[in-house]
């Protein structure tokens, strides 16, 4: 995909992110107003973007590959409501903004959470209606597996009470598995299960997914410890401070690297294998070239503090 494709395809998903979610008249002020300050700061879309390429590149109809994309990123932006609440995390920034709690309040905060999420299970079931039965139940089901108690919610649960687990879960692997893992196994895994890609493609997906999932997590980590608030975007140094799982904090800042090195060489590795299957695929040698950006960032910003 050339640059004016790739700027046209992200262009048309933020305004769907920003347009998906009609409100209507006279809904009340504070839950409009929730609603309004998340849909204008949508954040990076990664997730949308990845999930709408795999399906465009699996030969799926752009209206459910578009609808499929929304819907995840709305499941996202959903769980980083919730997560940003002072019950769970208690942050005041996200995106570069307020957090929406800190402006409407908890209440009209929780409720907008709720319909980003009432929308995006309504957006999930158009992009499968009129599929064959059993890649509905195939893709549904996947879904509310990783979303559910058995991914995102469980592992949200041991992060909020990680110095209650026995030792053995403590593992901020573990924890990054059922959280940052689970949403990026949506954005690729899910849309191969609706696009009916080949077990072997899943497969690897499922795979790159991992590697992925456990990198940016790694790299979430760090920025933690090393970007102020304004460079991160939102509340930063907040893991140690709460007592949860950090990787940079638990082996170190070069160890920490050194792991996303190794992630990322398994990464690549499985997609070379995805494009020698089906060369459309190729574009997500892209996403390499954004986590070696990030990583640099952070490279730099790591010499900084030692300085």
């Amino acid at each position: 995909m050339d640059s004016a494709a790739s700027r046209a395809m992200r262009s048309r998903l933020r305004s769907t992110f920003h347009a998906g979610l009609v409100l209507p008249h006279g809904t009340e002020s504070h839950l409009a107003g929730a609603l309004q300050h998340t849909l204008a700061h949508p954040g990076s879309m990664i997730r949308a973007e990845l999930a709408f390429r795999v399906a465009s590149s699996l030969r799926m109809n752009e209206d459910r590959a578009e609808n499929l994309a929304i819907a995840i990123e709305y499941f996202h932006t959903a769980s980083l409501l919730f997560d940003d609440l002072p019950a769970m995390d208690d942050a005041e920034l996200r995106r570069g903004v307020p957090c929406a709690h800190h402006v409407y309040g908890e209440s009209a905060t929780i409720l907008a959470a709720l319909a980003l999420v009432n929308r995006a299970y309504s957006l999930m079931w158009r992009s499968v209606a009129g599929l064959p039965a059993e890649t509905q139940t195939a893709t549904l089901s996947y879904l509310e597996r990783h979303l559910g108690v058995a991914g995102l919610l469980n592992g949200q649960s041991q992060d909020l009470h990680y110095e209650d687990l026995a030792w053995q879960l403590r593992a901020p692997q573990t924890i990054a598995m059922g959280k940052t893992v689970s949403l990026i196994r949506l954005a690729l895994v899910l849309p191969a299960i609706a696009a009916q890609a080949r077990p072997r493609e899943i497969h690897l997906l499922d795979r790159l997914a991992i590697f992925w999932g456990l990198s940016y997590q790694t790299l979430d980590d760090l920025k933690d410890l090393l970007y102020t608030d304004d460079a991160h975007g939102k509340t930063a140094a907040r893991d140690a401070v709460l007592n949860r799982p950090n990787l940079a904090l638990a082996i170190g800042i070069p160890e920490s690297f050194a792991r996303i090195d190794r992630l990322m060489n398994l990464a690549g590795r499985a997609i070379a294998q995805l494009i020698e299957r089906r060369a459309r695929l190729a574009f997500l040698r892209e996403f390499r070239v954004q986590f070696n950006k990030e990583i640099a960032n952070l490279s730099e910003a790591s010499l900084t503090r030692a300085s």
